[in-house]
């Protein structure tokens, strides 16, 4: 049996060691550290076009692995496997609230180039209402 939290921590953890090659700019699980995310993401999109399909994928994941850590982190909630999109999700549940984000397809378009996937910009979304939630909420970021 497969467990989403060792798998999730692990390419997390991945992604920091990959931060630790540039710039001393480390990734640290905090909220703030999401903007050195986006600058990594800014600059692999430059040579996208010449990773596989692959080595896109892998990073996918283990980047969204981290933001998905990060919100675990910062605003609680456990993991699940989300089998229609097939990767992992980050619930946040409370009395009548459920507030939930995926996060490899955001990471897979900013690796593509798209900078309306920008990683802060989402992630701030899927925190502030999951800061915020009030009974009857019911959203998933994606």
């Amino acid at each position: 049996m497969v467990d989403v939290n060792t798998d999730i921590a692990t390419a997390a953890e991945q992604a920091v060691a990959m931060s630790r090659d540039r710039d001393g700019q480390v990734l640290d699980y905090s909220e703030a550290s999401l903007a050195i995310v986006e600058d990594l993401l800014a600059e692999i999109s430059s040579y996208a076009a010449d990773m596989t399909e692959v080595e896109v994928q892998t990073l996918a994941e283990c980047v969204g692995c981290y933001v998905l850590e990060v919100g675990r982190r910062a605003c609680g909630g456990r993991y699940q496997w989300f089998d229609q999109r097939e990767q992992p999700v980050l619930v946040v549940e409370g009395p009548g609230i459920c507030i939930a984000m995926i996060t490899w397809d955001r990471v897979r378009g900013r690796i593509k180039g798209d900078p309306g996937d920008n990683i802060p910009f989402f992630y701030a979304g899927f925190a502030r209402r999951a800061r915020a939630a009030e009974p009857g909420t019911d959203a998933l970021f994606v």
